[in-house]
């Protein structure tokens, strides 16, 4: 029987291309959504060319509407997903005083608003109701940092929408649940490689229900 999708918000060329490539591996079609087409299509043409079934979406996590179509379209062409991850952040070097509002409305529109919307627009959409949606936190979230403060603000906002979102859909068949990131991506530690990281999301996505947890601190 073939899979669900796999909708990837914010695929990047680190953990969100590792991500695309993980789900694509198990036989997910995968819907790759960001706003460099041209580097989403390569990576589309990647994973195609390894034998997967790919889609690229271009899509601004802070355009509420732009963001439903594309979510839509991806699951009109790919199929009902059976697998959301928002793994779209905007990283601002800032501090508590330094932005401004409008600066400070853009940030959390990327951070937070990006995955409610993604996650309202995803949930009627998924196949037999049932499914994963992944969040992608960070341990600015349980330790903010005056030199990163918008994105501090925004994970620790991701994190309790994430656990909301959670309480509400349990019993549902809805696997909701955060990757609360404690760590810096792509560095010195293999435990952070984008692909040991994606390994990690896709075994939350295949997790026994009575397993079921808000969040998965990596650290």
């Amino acid at each position: 029987m073939r899979k669900g999708s796999a909708l990837i918000v914010g695929a990047g060329p680190g953990l969100g291309l590792a991500l695309a490539e993980a789900f694509a591996r198990d036989g997910n079609p995968v819907a790759l959504f960001g706003r460099d087409t041209e580097r989403l299509e390569k990576h589309v043409s990647g994973l195609v060319a390894e034998g997967g079934t790919a889609g690229a979406y271009r899509a601004d996590v802070a355009d509420p509407e732009g963001l439903r179509a594309a979510l839509v379209r991806a699951a009109d062409e790919l199929g009902a997903p059976e697998v959301l991850v928002y793994n779209a952040a905007l990283l601002t070097h800032d501090t508590p005083t330094e932005p401004d509002a409008q600066e400070f409305a853009h940030s959390l529109a990327v951070n937070v608003t990006g995955a409610v919307v993604a996650a309202r627009t995803v949930l009627p959409l998924l196949r037999d109701g049932r499914g994963s949606l992944l969040f992608t936190g960070g341990g600015l979230a349980l330790d903010p940092s005056p030199e990163w403060t918008s994105l501090s603000v925004g994970k620790a906002a991701l994190r309790a929408y994430v656990q909301t979102l959670h309480k509400q859909q349990q019993g549902s068949g809805v696997h909701v649940t955060t990757v609360t990131i404690a760590g810096y991506i792509g560095g010195e530690d293999p435990r952070f490689a984008p692909r040991s990281l994606a390994k990690a999301y896709l075994e939350l996505h295949h997790q026994p229900q009575a397993q079921w947890q808000a969040e998965l601190l990596y650290a």
